[in-house]
């Protein structure tokens, strides 16, 4: 069936809006990428430029010539793989359980978790809890252990392994498998759509992470890369401290600014380039594991 005359033209105008659209989200991202390598001097003169006049890499020398940035990078790292990994074991365990009618309680225990997404107790007694009962500060199991599981992306995998057929189930449990064999052998291979989207979601929660820094944890050696950049952008004097102790020579214009500038890059870069590795299971995921409630 071939395509009229005013459905091209819709498709060109679509194609041109969405082209735009790109554009404008674009834009800022690279006048970051751009402004972060001028020269101080340049940008403090002409101010910010796609093509600044003067280049210059002093800023991302600045970073890495000092153990504040590294440190926090290898901080969240750390958290980011580790929380990813754990958060996906236990969400994935807990949704397991809940679908399919496996608990005589399972319509009651998913009533708890939903409550907590309408209600929460609130900072206070989150912070009583994580430092009095829990004992997480300075640790950091900290960024780990209280976002370990979401109630929304454990619905989301419940409602993933709901659709998944039951024969199958049947035919398995005939054979001698046991639960655990069943997840392990079965449903996981099977729900990688619905891991994957679960899993991307995870990691942007810890790669973002800098509250639990603020709140629990005096170590500097603990602090995360998104805790120091929420530094460096509220505080231009600690930007200045990390641009000299790695600037090459006093004589020079401390980069205080583009230092700012670069950690943004830095910060954001690992976690952008992940989404196109995940984006076919990504949006799957997200279709059928909606489609029940």
């Amino acid at each position: 069936m071939k395509n009229s005359i005013s459905d091209k033209w819709m498709s060109a105008v679509f194609y041109v809006l969405i082209g735009l659209f790109a554009i404008a989200c674009l834009y800022p991202f690279l006048l970051v990428i751009a402004s972060s390598l001028t020269q101080e001097s340049a940008l403090l003169r002409d101010g910010y430029k796609l093509l600044p006049q003067q280049w210059s890499g002093a800023a991302y020398r600045a970073i890495f010539t000092t153990s504040t940035i590294p440190k926090a990078y290898l901080v969240t790292i750390f958290v980011t793989v580790v929380g990813t990994a754990l958060s996906i074991l236990v969400t994935s365990m807990a949704a397991y359980a809940l679908s399919g009618r496996r608990l005589h309680y399972a319509g009651h225990l998913s009533l708890f978790f939903y409550f907590t997404m309408l209600f929460s107790g609130g900072m206070v007694s989150n912070y009583i809890l994580t430092t009095k009962y829990l004992h997480l500060q300075n640790s950091i199991w900290v960024y780990i252990l209280p976002a370990l599981l979401s109630p929304w992306n454990l619905f989301l995998m419940r409602n993933f392994f709901n659709d998944l057929p039951k024969e199958l189930f049947e035919s398995v449990k005939i054979d001698g498998a046991g639960e655990m064999r069943i997840l392990r052998s079965i449903v996981l291979p099977l729900s990688l759509p619905a891991i994957a989207t679960i899993g991307l979601f995870y990691a942007l929660g810890y790669w973002s992470s800098w509250t639990p820094a603020m709140l629990y944890i005096d170590n500097p050696n603990l602090f995360s890369l998104q805790y120091i950049i929420m530094q460096i952008i509220r505080n231009v004097d600690m930007a200045q401290t990390i641009a000299v102790s790695g600037s090459p020579s006093a004589s020079q214009v401390a980069p205080a600014y583009t230092v700012r500038l670069a950690t943004a890059v830095v910060t954001i870069g690992p976690i952008i380039f992940l989404y196109p590795f995940l984006q076919r299971y990504f949006v799957g995921g997200l279709r059928v594991g909606a489609i029940k409630g």
